[in-house]
């Protein structure tokens, strides 16, 4: 069996990382995919994935990546459910990641982080 999925997408907000009781490092992001072809009007439409990252991967993606940041992620596919406080049943579907790549180039980041500081 294979379950493997490559995605190459921006980050929809700032990561967030959170410590799990077990001491385990985790964030959760959303990556904005935009896909290969335009709609009916012309428009370029994305998906949104949710992706899980764990440990060192949560850690250095939640201190070197912000919202708008290009990243690549390989990873599975997991899917879970579970009863919401209405007691309906709540399915969900992510990618856990296995790899992470930063793309954006580090001057462009030097020069957004510039920009940052100097409009502050």
């Amino acid at each position: 069996m294979i379950n493997q999925v490559t995605l190459v997408g921006r980050l929809t907000k700032d990561p967030e990382l959170r410590v799990t009781t077990d001491g385990n490092a985790v964030t959760n992001v959303t990556l904005a995919v935009s896909r290969n072809f335009r709609n009916h009007q012309g428009e370029i439409e994305a998906d949104f994935v949710q992706c899980t990252l764990w440990r060192k991967m949560a850690e250095n993606t939640s201190r070197y990546c912000k919202k708008g940041s290009l990243i690549g992620i390989t990873g599975r596919i997991k899917t879970r459910n579970y009863d919401n406080q209405d007691g309906k049943r709540t399915y969900v579907t992510e990618v856990i990641a296995e790899n992470v790549k930063f793309l954006d180039s580090k001057k462009a980041n030097s020069t957004h982080a510039e920009k940052e500081v100097v409009t502050n």
